[in-house]
């Protein structure tokens, strides 16, 4: 039951938001588990696999997030699988969370000079332990902030679940509008309560982003 006064608004869309931080946590969870997988795949270095997994990058990336949200809420059904808003609103944005951070961290891996490689060649290292023990530990430092700063990406993209229904904060905004007629004090909270949400994910990917550059420096 929704109030329909300026706290019960706030409040009602306070609980909302709960639902945009775990569906944006799920799908940071699951795009990362599936990205590390990708990317161990891609540096496996087998050519077929790695077109395979740059097509899926590319159409995932080339292609607009609404149109993947309705592609597997409305193409799954065609197949005899039910799909909930949930559910489709958690795929899409794992599938989408995962080709982005395939690119930020393998990105983060070519960053790494070739000198490091060829040191832990010089040394017996297997590719896997070149990988492993020296390349990934330096990669990880280098991937932290960009990987913040992407999750500040995810908060904001959830707010396209609310076409296919799903109930989140910009959804429950949507309804609240519509019930009260007062667009702009609703969306406006809306607006804050995204705003506080990833400012605080901003302002610390800036701050390890800084004292990366100032390691980097010395």
């Amino acid at each position: 039951m929704m109030e329909f006064t300026l706290w019960g608004m706030a409040g009602n869309l306070m609980l909302a938001a709960r639902w945009t931080v775990l569906l944006a946590l799920i799908a940071f969870a699951g795009g990362g588990a599936c990205g590390l997988l990708l990317l161990g795949l891609r540096l496996a270095g087998q050519r077929q696999l790695t077109a395979v997994i740059d097509l899926y990058i590319e159409i995932i990336q080339g292609t607009p997030l609404l149109m993947q949200l309705f592609m597997v809420f409305f193409g799954l059904p065609l197949f005899g699988i039910d799909v909930s808003p949930w559910l489709a609103a958690s795929v899409t944005l794992t599938l989408y969370t995962s080709a982005y951070l395939v690119e930020i961290w393998g990105g983060c891996v070519a960053a790494i000079p070739r000198g490091q490689w060829h040191a832990g060649a010089s040394l017996g290292m297997t590719y896997t332990q070149q990988l492993r023990e020296i390349v990934l530990p330096q990669a990880l430092r280098i991937a932290i902030a960009p990987t913040v700063g992407f999750l500040v990406q995810v908060v904001k993209s959830t707010a396209l679940t609310s076409i296919i229904g799903l109930i989140e904060l910009t959804k429950v905004g949507n309804m609240l509008t519509n019930s009260t007629f007062r667009p702009f004090p609703i969306y406006g909270m809306v607006a804050l309560l995204y705003f506080a949400m990833c400012f605080p994910l901003t302002w610390y990917a800036r701050k390890l982003e800084r004292q990366h550059q100032r390691k980097t420096n010395r």
